[in-house]
């Protein structure tokens, strides 16, 4: 029962008005609180019983208290086990011309229509609570979600082109939305970052990216592509009449009772629209420096350069390299009440408390550059730009460093030295590079080797010459592979953890950089220094028997 439904119908019997729905709603989104619970907390309702009163006047059904009831079987038959679970609905009374059933969302009606359909019989909707109607659901028709096979079992429905109108109505059919619910319930659980709905000419496919690799789930039937679609932009309150030009939303919904967001991007293609949801998981924005598993130099440097007045740190890397997670938990690390925090980002994936930001808009010109400008004028301490794509970006955040800002921002390269090539070839002056910059970092996640089937083997010469080394190198020391278990999924890896390379930006390498020396003169400098590469801290996991070979081989 979705927490806006409940709010509509408050707001309709004047029982709260519009703002107050508002907050309502907000909480319940943003806490994953079920929506009784934060009408008890806003002293709306001071029982249970009277919510559900409230709710049968409303439709004008009569209110059952089914503590003590016990279902007749040849009720129970009317409505097979499988359905039952799916419409969460429980047949308590008939009469000859009608079924009187109790949903455990009796505000949603789209499931006593589809009901209506699915049994070719008239149904009554009765109100009673809902946690009474699930544990007689639960009780008389078996435990649990109901299986894909279930629900494809009662997705018998036309595939082809349907109007808006009717694609709406199908997207929001009980089989889809469970269908639906139950692909996001299994990629959080497989702890998914991304999940991919991919229509084909012949089939339709599901993946999922766990752990930085995709899987593919049991593919279901083509023809589902459609609802299965418009239901996703239905959620994510995207337009599902518009299919030939990619659109963005955001789902901010819960699984299993936990708060989850997603961003949401369709893709018009040959046979479809593509879809992939980011799973934004929230326990990540919660992280703190101490947990990202850095180095304890590398945690001391970041610790001292974010507690400077002024300069520019960057963070640098590929897309999923964790670059966002890093500036965050810095940014947590500074989010102090007596300091002033800005950030620009495109978009915001997570709310950070106490942190003002602002996301851009390109549509109506809100760039990295023009929101810059305005930070300048709302007397920040410290700044974070989501990415320096371009010269006026650059020169902004260089004009910001100078004028006694601390600003942290992202960019797409390979290694961090070549960061500072990027910032000069944009156009941005060498000599106010190396005033300004205070260190770069780079980073990449490997995946990590599963605990439960942790093996030592001994690697081949060939791949030990792949990474540089010979069996002289290895002073004996053990290497460690994955042999694939139920608790990786056959895998051999769990989880991921982040290896990190840090330019700290010293006096003899500011020469460098304002003599302008390439990108390899400037690493070589900084190995000179003391720098350790990716490469080394790939192999310092490898010894140290968090990862493998053959993942260092492939980020490094």
């Amino acid at each position: 029962m979705t927490a806006q439904n409940v709010v509509d119908m408050l707001v309709s019997r004047g029982v709260i008005d519009e703002g107050q729905g508002y907050d309502i709603a907000q909480d319940a989104t943003r806490s994953g609180k079920d929506i009784l619970s934060v009408l008890t907390d806003y002293g709306i309702y001071t029982t249970e019983d009277d919510f559900w009163a409230a709710v049968a006047d409303e439709l004008g059904a009569e209110h059952f208290d089914l503590s003590d009831f016990t279902p007749q079987p040849e009720i129970l038959q009317l409505i097979p086990a499988g359905m039952a679970r799916l419409y969460g609905a429980l047949p308590v009374t008939m009469d000859s011309s009608s079924i009187h059933v109790a949903f455990t969302d009796p505000l949603n009606p789209q499931l006593l229509e589809d009901l209506r359909f699915a049994l070719g019989r008239d149904v009554v909707p009765v109100v009673a609570r809902r946690s009474q109607v699930q544990d007689l659901i639960d009780k008389h028709y078996g435990t649990g979600t109901p299986s894909i096979e279930e629900i494809f079992g009662q997705m018998g429905m036309a595939g082809g082109a349907l109007d808006a109108k009717a694609l709406e109505k199908e997207a929001n059919s009980a089989p889809i939305v469970k269908f639906v619910d139950l692909v996001m319930q299994q990629a959080i659980k497989e702890r998914a970052s991304d999940i991919h709905f991919e229509p084909f000419e012949r089939e339709f496919k599901i993946r999922y990216r766990v752990d930085g690799a995709l899987y593919e789930m049991a593919p279901p039937p083509v023809h589902l592509a459609n609802p299965v679609i418009s239901r996703i932009k239905v959620m994510a309150n995207m337009n599902i009449a518009e299919r030939r030009v990619p659109q963005d939303g955001r789902i901010m919904t819960s699984v299993g009772g936990k708060p989850v967001d997603m961003r949401v991007s369709s893709l018009p293609t040959q046979h479809g629209e593509s879809v992939v949801l980011r799973v934004l998981d929230r326990s990540s924005v919660n992280l703190n420096l101490e947990q990202l598993g850095m180095p304890p130099f590398l945690y001391d440097y970041i610790i001292e350069t974010i507690h400077k007045p002024n300069g520019i740190f960057i963070v640098t890397g590929p897309t999923g390299a964790g670059k966002t997670t890093t500036l965050y938990a810095a940014l947590r690390n500074i989010n102090t009440i007596d300091c002033k925090l800005l950030t620009a980002e495109d978009p915001v994936e997570y709310e950070l408390e106490g942190i003002m930001q602002v996301p851009m808009n390109e549509s109506i010109g809100l760039t990295f550059a023009k929101a810059l400008r305005a930070f300048l004028r709302q007397d920040p301490d410290r700044i974070m730009v989501g990415e320096m794509r371009d010269l006026e970006t650059a020169q902004i955040a260089i004009q910001a460093s100078l004028t006694g800002h601390l600003v942290l921002s992202t960019l797409h390269t390979n290694d961090s030295a070549g960061a500072v090539t990027r910032l000069v070839d944009m156009g941005v002056e060498p000599f106010m590079v190396a005033a300004t910059l205070e260190g770069v970092l780079a980073q990449r996640l490997l995946r990590t080797i599963c605990k439960s089937c942790k093996t030592a083997y001994d690697p081949s010469v060939h791949i030990l010459n792949q990474l540089g080394l010979s069996q002289g190198d290895t002073g004996g020391k053990q290497f460690y592979t994955g042999a694939g278990c139920s608790t990786c999924t056959n895998t051999g890896y769990k989880g991921r953890k982040g290896i990190y390379e840090l330019l700290d930006v010293t006096d003899p390498l500011r020469d460098l950089i304002t003599s302008k020396a390439p990108t390899l003169v400037l690493k070589q400098k900084a190995i000179e220094l003391g720098m350790t590469t990716l490469r080394e801290d790939g192999l310092r996991n490898i010894y140290d028997g968090e990862t493998t070979i053959e993942e260092v081989l492939k980020y490094t």
